[in-house]
């Protein structure tokens, strides 16, 4: 799956969060000021990268995410072991724990999902 730059990757969670939508709605939810041909420009090359697809309504025409957010999510996931943890899903989540600062809680909640045990609803497991 190929990355997304900066740019895509907005339109892209713009569009997993609203569904379809036309560009200048897409346009309107953009978190900073962005000219339509260049908001036309990340929408074409998200089209050619497969990650999107649209439909003509009337006159204009409608995108929509094809990548799923986990899909995406998982690629780019992956590409982060290879690339920093030498392949090693281990190394990835030791380098988070090292790096992040965990609260006591979050520590017991990593160490009971790690056992198979429930976790929290904010956990999001259970």
């Amino acid at each position: 799956m190929s990355k997304f730059t900066p740019g895509e990757l907005t339109v892209m969670r713009i569009l997993w969060e609203c569904g379809e939508l036309k560009p200048g709605e897409v346009q309107e939810r953009f978190p900073e000021p962005i000219k339509n041909p260049a908001l036309r420009s990340y929408l074409k090359i998200l089209m050619e990268k497969g990650h999107v697809t649209r439909r003509k309504v009337g006159k204009a025409y409608c995108y929509k995410a094809s990548t799923r957010r986990k899909t995406a999510f998982r690629a780019t996931l992956y590409d982060l072991v290879e690339t920093y943890c030498e392949g090693s899903a281990k190394g990835l989540v030791m380098n988070l724990i090292r790096n992040e600062k965990l609260s006591e809680k979050e520590l017991l909640e990593l160490k009971r999902l790690a056992d198979g045990k429930p976790v929290s609803r904010k956990g999001k497991r259970k």
